[in-house]
């Protein structure tokens, strides 16, 4: 009987194993330190102490193996202590808005539950172990000291739940470090608030950056989405040429996949690798200029149109826009549909209306999000862009498609709506350029970064497609020189060669479009803030 005993908790011990890279081990040495240790302990309420103690420690390392599946399936890398304690309160908001308040806590609450079952089942075991042990400590220690020693050779012998312990602790204590060498390195590096650039060729030019969101690369490299893609892309090509304006295309790698998508904005923005919660704010705080500053001091209005934010943004100042229009400021009178509050089409014509009313060239960053998850419902496009109002008539589609809950429990079909979203937010996109952009406007759409896991496959390139659009060729040419490999004409980007990062998107710009800011003539608005 104790042979069954021991070999149930070894099954449990082995689950944090799950959570780490390489081969799992098959024997768990701590299961039998805890038998030896249950051997040793002859006070009955010490004994209950220690096995209750025991329980509540594996059911919060059963949680973390937990999280970290849930993590590597949307964002593609896993768990991270140190920086996850940042995003419980943007994990929250995603569930609360894509299945609701009540339907979220009910599955909190179920897995709660289990986790409180699989506590108690170990802490049962603790007490069979103990009752069907010897007295002494001489059978368990000898079969320990045997068995560590044949794990120095073998690696089907192992401590899965120490090591899953020490590798948390060794992130924490990298992210750390990078975080404070990314600090120092930004605080030594030309380019704070004082430093900005101004984009000379672009100065009396509205420049539009639209984030589409999770428009990756697999959208034309896997064989599931291509031909619906390729479909949308050959319609926008057309559209775009009817109107007379002129495309290249190209790729960037962000430094994440799945979500954060403020991560890669700002990595663009910044000319920065901001690959975590930590590094966004970090630079946030550095007082390091962005492409915001830059346009700023060119002479441009700078705007964010945000309809994904419905509360309060107290970092959003630290970008120092000149206006931030969330969902609040967009004035939409339609429904929302999950978590997509307005669908993108309400945004790119309501930031027309925006861009109408400003006398200064402008700077704008719209982040659009009809494409992002649970991609349900798809809206069909309206002809007639001057006629969508104050989103009242998207009211005819309120309740339309099927609850998130169960269109997620076909993974088949999830990435069937996905292909579909993006068709809609490219499909939009280009129906906004084909109506309002001219030789004044430099257009440039690109992904925030790669759906997750679930959509992509493991692996995948983590490169996203990137649209640059006007009506003045010598906008676009600049592209096509070289500088930032990978960009061509069309709306075909490369499909072989890998993107540049991210990070050096600004950069780019500042070579092919600006001149260093002179000493001393920092704006007065950026003497302001």
């Amino acid at each position: 009987m104790i042979l069954v005993w021991l070999a149930l908790l070894n099954g449990l011990f082995l689950v944090p194993g799950l959570a780490l890279p390489g081969a799992n081990p098959l024997i768990s040495l701590e299961v039998l330190v805890i038998w030896a240790l249950l051997c040793g302990l002859h006070n009955q309420n010490l004994r209950y102490r220690v096995t209750l103690a025991l329980a509540v420690t594996y059911g919060l390392l059963a949680f973390l193996v937990l999280a970290d599946t849930l993590i590597r399936e949307s964002l593609g890398r896993g768990l991270n202590l140190y920086l996850e304690v940042r995003l419980l309160d943007a994990t929250w908001n995603l569930l609360d808005t894509n299945v609701g308040g009540a339907p979220a806590a009910i599955a909190l609450t179920v897995l709660l539950v289990l986790l409180l079952a699989l506590g108690w089942l170990f802490r049962f075991g603790l007490e069979r172990l103990r009752h069907h042990s010897p007295g002494h400590l001489g059978k368990p220690l000898w079969l320990i000291s045997g068995l560590a020693l044949a794990g120095a050779v073998t690696p089907w012998i192992g401590s899965p739940a120490l090591a899953f312990v020490a590798n948390q602790a060794s992130l924490i204590k990298e992210t750390h470090r990078t975080t404070q060498a990314f600090a120092a390195e930004l605080a030594a590096t030309p380019g704070r608030l004082d430093q900005p650039k101004r984009l000379t060729t672009l100065a009396d030019t509205d420049v539009v950056f639209g984030f589409i969101e999770s428009y990756g690369i697999s959208t034309l490299t896997d064989v599931r989405y291509q031909p619906v893609i390729s479909q949308s892309l050959t319609s926008m090509a057309k559209q775009l040429t009817d109107a007379g304006l002129t495309v290249a295309t190209g790729r960037l790698r962000s430094p994440i996949q799945g979500g954060q998508s403020w991560l890669g904005h700002l990595s663009v923005l910044s000319g920065q690798w901001i690959k975590n919660q930590l590094a966004y704010e970090t630079f946030l705080s550095s007082g390091y200029s962005t492409l915001i500053d830059d346009f700023r001091s060119t002479g441009h209005t700078t705007v964010a149109v945000m309809p994904a934010i419905t509360r309060a943004w107290p970092e959003g100042r630290l970008f120092r826009y000149d206006r931030v229009y969330d969902h609040d400021d967009l004035g939409y009178q339609g429904p929302p549909f999950n978590w997509v509050t307005m669908p993108d089409q309400y945004t790119w014509r309501r930031f027309q209306e925006l861009r109408e009313q400003e006398s200064q060239p402008l700077f704008a960053e719209l982040a659009l999000i009809s494409s992002h998850a649970p991609w349900v419902p798809i809206l069909p496009i309206l002809d007639d862009w001057e006629a969508i109002g104050d989103g009242r008539v998207f009211r005819q589609w309120e309740g339309t498609g099927e609850a998130p809950v169960s269109l997620w429990r076909d993974p088949d079909r999830v990435r069937e709506h996905f292909a579909k979203a993006i068709s809609y937010a490219l499909e939009t996109a280009g129906g906004f350029a084909a109506h309002y952009v001219q030789e004044d406007t430099l257009l440039i759409l690109l992904g925030d970064h790669q759906p997750a896991p679930l959509i992509t496959g493991e692996d995948a390139s983590r490169d996203v497609i990137v649209h640059v659009i006007s009506a003045d060729p010598a906008l676009v040419e600049p592209f096509l020189s070289g500088d930032l490999p990978g960009f061509r004409r069309g709306v075909i980007p490369d499909l072989q060669e890998e993107g540049a990062l991210m990070s050096r998107f600004r950069p780019f710009l500042h070579r092919q479009f600006s001149q260093p800011l002179l000493s001393g003539t920092v704006s007065r608005d950026l003497e302001d803030n």
